[in-house]
């Protein structure tokens, strides 16, 4: 089954960017996802194509125009493919839910613009709205791209291998432990001996330990959760990737 990509933007031509490089790119090509984009403005009033108005109740910027979007949305037909809107204002994006957008048939992402979009759309079309943190963008297509290129390394066959995500950042509820490579010593740092040692059951608790330590030092807010305490003490079992 191909992840279909459906982009709603005034500006198409920011698609693929980065996803038509690399191993997205790759995948792009070889049909394990497709891209459309949709530009807003060809649904647009009037001879300027205009998509957005002023803000009813007054104050600064435009807003983008709830029945331009909405002839954009229904261009696109009806299927299964959840509706994303990106905005600062959505529920944080989380690997739990690229996870779950990676195993599903795709999205359907809209790019806000402006001031954000009339609360009428949002509603009438049911769209979903997601955050990629805590700050304001240009607009919505930069982290269009960032959801997208999230899930697309997660489908099959896209990363080389599927043990890779299982033991990334976020992945099993902790952060990821440090990387070394090649030279042994650089700039009188060395590699820490036990990663050389061969043994691989103390490899395994070293990195454990590492990542616990990590996530603890630089996501406090995880532990706060009770996110950390609870994978400590039930970690996952390992097991084949599903993505």
């Amino acid at each position: 089954m191909t992840f279909r990509a459906t982009v709603l933007t005034i500006f198409p031509d920011m698609f693929p960017g980065a996803l038509g490089m690399s191993l997205a790119g790759k995948a792009l090509a070889a049909g394990t996802w497709s891209l459309e984009t949709i530009d807003i403005r060809d649904f647009g009033i009037g001879v300027h194509r205009q998509v957005d108005d002023t803000p009813a109740g007054g104050g600064p910027g435009m807003v983008m125009k709830a029945d331009v979007l909405a002839r954009a949305i229904d261009s696109i037909g009806a299927d299964d493919r959840p509706r994303l809107l990106m905005s600062p204002r959505g529920r944080p994006l989380t690997q739990r839910r690229v996870i779950d957008l990676a195993a599903g048939p795709g999205a359907v992402i809209l790019c806000g613009r402006f001031e954000g979009v009339d609360e009428r759309l949002i509603e009438a079309r049911g769209l979903e709205e997601v955050s990629v943190g805590d700050y304001v963008l240009s607009g919505g297509e930069i982290a269009a791209l960032v959801l997208l290129d999230a899930c697309i390394r997660l489908l099959p066959g896209v990363m080389g291998k599927a043990v890779s995500a299982q033991e990334e950042s976020f992945a099993q509820g902790l952060l990821e432990y440090p990387h070394f490579t090649r030279p042994q010593v650089f700039e009188g740092r060395p590699i820490p001996g036990i990663l050389l040692s061969g043994d691989h059951a103390k490899i395994a608790a070293w990195r454990r330990s590492e990542a616990e330590r990590l996530t603890r030092e630089r996501r406090p807010d995880l532990a706060t959760r009770g996110d950390l305490d609870s994978v400590l003490e039930n970690p996952p079992k390992k097991g084949p990737s599903k993505a």
